[in-house]
């Protein structure tokens, strides 16, 4: 498909920059295919599903993955900075660097964290580049593994703040809550699954109250969510696989949901985009544990998630495009259209939706 099909026209003023507070307060446009659009807040989310439906969240949780260091060739340096993505091993991610262009295969570079003593080999990271990739991407080994490799991005590392919110302003102590969701728990993430950040303990016992079960997989989100599709036809965008897990228990809880006739609400398109990768041709949810670069586009026939809480993305991105496929292309720019006219909050901190998959059926008790 041709990728203009997935653009659109969104003021500057309409990013939001900080999260509303409390986080469920945050709206909510309810989309239905063949059906009004609905206005809503995101603590109504129980009285818009059903007893005996399921929520799936993913539970990774964000680390500090921007490194800013320096390249040296002999008594020369340079600034470089570097965005991590993937683990590959205990000493090795993908990255994204800057000035991609100017750094040398087989170059090491250096991180001191702020004041450091560049004597002190404790506070000093290094990094070999041992492949460059398209799009700025570059492989690195780390001259530390493991949990050691842990502690120094933790030590060095800034919060990685999407760039359109970092180009406005800087990462600062309220970012370190605000981009996690409530109950992040497994590092590995270098963006967070935003959908999840609306979600508070209140809200909780209300979908509990409400019969809604709350299940968990982990999908480590990369930094490739952010790039743009450069290409013309969705055909030959590449995806950055990024590392999921969907635990044997999960894949039994969640099968017998569907066995129950209950539906399955997955918390942000990371969630979704997981239990797609871990469905058969049958609907079945198998246990998963490995990379996805799964790429939904309209036409997709969706094998497992009935209905998707998520936020608003950005024109010509690899998520507009998985909503459009979720709803239809036409329904999700007329949603997109009147969120713009009314004023919704887009991206990371902004508001969110819920969207039922085109043919699921009729509204839920409750939503009127």
């Amino acid at each position: 498909m041709n990728v203009d099909l997935f653009d659109f026209e969104l003021p500057e003023e309409r990013i939001a920059l900080r999260p509303v507070s409390p986080r469920d307060s945050a709206r909510l446009l309810v989309v239905r295919p063949g059906q009004a659009l609905s206005d809503r807040v995101v603590r109504d989310l129980p009285l818009l599903l059903q007893p005996g439906d399921a929520l799936v969240l993913n539970d990774t949780r964000v680390i500090p993955s921007r490194l800013r260091g320096r390249r040296w060739r002999g008594d020369v340096s340079a600034a470089v900075e570097i965005m991590l993505h993937k683990r590959e091993s205990g000493d090795s991610w993908l990255a994204f660097a800057r000035p991609a262009k100017k750094i040398a295969l087989g170059e090491t570079l250096v991180f001191d964290g702020e004041g450091a003593n560049n004597a002190c080999e404790l506070a000093r990271l290094q990094a070999e580049v041992t492949a460059k990739g398209e799009g700025g991407e570059v492989a690195l080994r780390f001259n530390l593994s493991g949990a050691y490799l842990d502690e120094a991005i933790a030590r060095l590392g800034e919060l990685p703040l999407p760039p359109y919110i970092a180009g406005k302003r800087p990462a600062d102590a309220a970012d370190a809550a605000d981009y996690q969701t409530a109950y992040a728990r497994h590092e590995g993430a270098v963006a967070a699954p935003t959908a999840g950040l609306h979600f508070t303990p209140g809200l909780f016992d209300a979908l509990e109250a409400r019969g809604v079960s709350r299940h968990f997989v982990t999908l480590h989100v990369g930094a490739g969510t952010f790039l743009p599709v450069k290409a013309e036809d969705t055909a030959e965008h590449r995806m950055h696989a990024e590392w999921g897990s969907v635990s044997a228990e999960t894949a039994e809880a969640l099968n017998a949901v569907k066995a129950r006739g209950g539906r399955i609400v997955a918390a942000g398109t990371t969630s979704l985009r997981l239990l797609e990768s871990a469905a058969g041709e049958d609907g079945t949810l198998r246990p998963f544990s490995g990379d996805t670069a799964i790429f939904i586009t309209p036409g997709y026939r969706f094998r497992f998630v009935d209905v998707l809480m998520t936020n608003f993305h950005l024109p010509r991105s690899t998520l507009f495009m998985l909503v459009s496929a979720f709803c239809g292309l036409d329904v999700m720019r007329r949603a997109y259209a009147r969120a713009i006219g009314e004023g919704y909050r887009f991206y990371s901190y902004g508001d969110g939706s819920l969207l039922f998959r085109a043919g699921l059926g009729e509204p839920a008790a409750g939503d009127q």
